[in-house]
């Protein structure tokens, strides 16, 4: 139908970077998360979910504390109300991890100004470009002698470089995103590794933007095909492979997948816990 209206523009396609990265990373489980209804049932959350939500609410939360309250050692008392108890191996582990977020978060927080309030906590923000409308939230959007920087939390147990903050797609989104709605230039990007301390962050330039933005539009044209023809032909659509590798061992969908299940065995719910054999895209926050 859209042919026979010379001149109208294309119909748009409304993603998130995750959306957008879930395609990339397997368009089996993109499908199974996007596009199947009833939505396959997923595993139940793994622990690193809980630990980085707990951590990214007690951020979140410590901007909303009247002035005198707003310390660092506030920070404990609002991971402990955070606190999600699901997927660790037991009460001890649990516990044993709660306080190893609330030393991240009081660490952290003692190096935050409490009177330099950002201009946006966990702000939704969005652009279209083309035929491509990018939605997303980001953790924090700081305001620096006139210079707007976002902010991502990240609280993984494996350490950052800066090339994870040059290639990060949704940051790279976020801050084209903050440029047209602010109407102010935003290129700089931030990692805050909570767990370490340690700050990554990258300076775009408004060309490196733009190439950003292209590999969503690529990425979406991809995936307004793949959902088109999903509404055609439903699960019988070829569009949708596995992509069979280590990822399958982490996957929520894993039981609804009969070749990501010859992966390997499936992955405990605190494996992300340990460090050394986490790959990147499971590691959450």
């Amino acid at each position: 139908m859209q042919d026979e209206f010379a001149g109208m523009p294309p119909k748009l396609y409304a993603a998130s970077p995750s959306r957008l990265l879930a395609l990339v990373d397997c368009p089996r489980r993109y499908r199974m998360q996007y596009l199947d209804r009833p939505r396959p049932e997923q595993r139940p959350q793994r622990a690193h979910t809980s630990f980085g939500l707990a951590v990214h609410n007690a951020l979140r939360d410590w901007w909303d504390l009247p002035r005198d309250r707003r310390t660092a050692s506030a920070g404990r008392e609002l991971v402990r109300e955070s606190w999600i108890d699901v997927g660790f191996r037991d009460p001890e582990q649990s516990a044993q991890w709660r306080r190893r977020a609330q030393e991240h978060v009081t660490a952290y927080l003692a190096g935050v100004d409490p009177d330099d309030h950002p201009t946006g906590i966990e702000r939704t923000v969005s652009f279209v470009s083309g035929a491509l409308r990018v939605t997303g939230r980001i953790d924090r959007l700081d305001d620096r002698d006139g210079e707007l920087v976002v902010v991502d939390y990240k609280t993984s147990q494996k350490p950052l470089g800066e090339t994870d903050a040059r290639t990060s797609l949704p940051m790279a989104l976020y801050a084209a995103a903050v440029w047209k709605m602010f109407r102010r230039p935003c290129l700089r990007v931030e990692l805050h590794h909570v767990t370490s301390g340690e700050v990554v962050e990258h300076t775009h330039t408004p060309e490196s933007l733009t190439r950003k933005v292209d590999e969503a539009k690529s990425i979406a044209r991809d995936a307004q095909r793949a959902d088109a023809d999903y509404a055609e032909r439903g699960v019988e659509s070829t569009l949708f492979p596995p992509v069979v590798g280590p990822l399958c061992t982490w996957c929520d969908f894993r039981a609804h997948c009969p070749e990501g299940q010859t992966a390997g065995p499936e992955k405990s719910g605190w494996a992300a816990l340990e460090p050394t054999e986490v790959p990147r895209a499971v590691e959450v926050g």
